[in-house]
């Protein structure tokens, strides 16, 4: 069963990817007429149905945690959150380090987009973190070095976006907020074994090995819900920023220009 699951998880993460890159370059780049509709209607349905059935098997179908009872159920957005924040923020790095390589708008655009949308999932998922904590450790917050860590990795994203938005010219932009990006995904590593490096309050990261069956499917179906998210607002935001900054960069030719033609030189 755990096979099969594996296997149901794998293909529906390599799809899910693989249909937002497919329109990422189909419909993304400005003047684009390929028509994304039924592919985005598509994935939007498939996401809606997939985060209303994640959650009915959340707070309904999965049997209650033998030592938290009903408490845990957090784990099926928490989890998902953190692991969509990881995920945005690698691509944000590899495409930190391809631009220092060889620079392009459409890869900036992406590191951009993903730095944005990883800073969202990762202060969702660390603001259900400390609700969490409140009936299991007592408190809301604790500087336990899972949480530390995570928060001192997204004040670093709040840095790079903050960067983005005070320099105005495009190619300083992009060089130096590549910078930053890289610094900031140093710290993805210390998140991920800040518990297994620390004593930490924040439990080890689970195997199918180790939970409930029933739980490690509710969370998966989750999870594919926050992926097909993912990659929607990767889409969308990519696409933004796409045309962004292939305004900011266009010819001042064909820029509009407020001086007024001379009336001798109107033929």
């Amino acid at each position: 069963m755990n096979t099969v699951l594996q296997l149901v998880s794998t293909t529906a993460a390599l799809v899910s990817v693989a249909l937002g890159i497919y329109l990422g370059v189909k419909w993304a780049p400005v003047g684009s007429r390929f028509n994304a509709r039924p592919a985005l209607i598509f994935m939007t349905a498939a996401g809606v149905v997939l985060l209303a059935l994640g959650s009915w098997m959340g707070l309904v179908w999965t049997p209650p945690e033998r030592e938290m009872g009903h408490v845990y159920r957090i784990i099926y957005v928490h989890v998902p959150a953190m692991w969509m924040a990881m995920l945005a923020l690698v691509i944000n790095f590899g495409c930190c380090i391809a631009y220092l390589f060889k620079a392009s708008w459409k890869t900036d655009a992406l590191a951009e987009a993903a730095a944005e949308i990883g800073l969202l999932f990762g202060t969702y998922g660390l603001v259900l973190g400390s609700i969490w904590g409140k009936p299991t450790w007592g408190v809301y917050w604790d500087w336990d070095p899972r949480l530390t860590a995570m928060a001192i990795m997204l004040v670093t994203y709040v840095g790079y976006t903050a960067l983005r938005r005070f320099v105005e010219d495009p190619e300083k932009r992009a060089v130096w907020s590549s910078v930053v990006g890289i610094i900031s995904g140093i710290n993805m590593p210390i998140v991920w074994k800040s518990v297994q490096w620390w004593r930490s309050l924040h439990q080890v990261q689970s195997t199918p090995k180790t939970v409930d069956p029933d739980m490690v499917l509710a969370l998966r179906v989750n999870a594919w819900a926050s992926l097909i998210l993912l990659v929607l607002f990767l889409l969308h935001r990519y696409r933004i920023a796409l045309a962004t900054r292939e305004a900011e960069v266009a010819l001042p030719s064909a820029l509009p220009t407020d001086t007024r033609a001379n009336p001798s030189e109107v033929v």
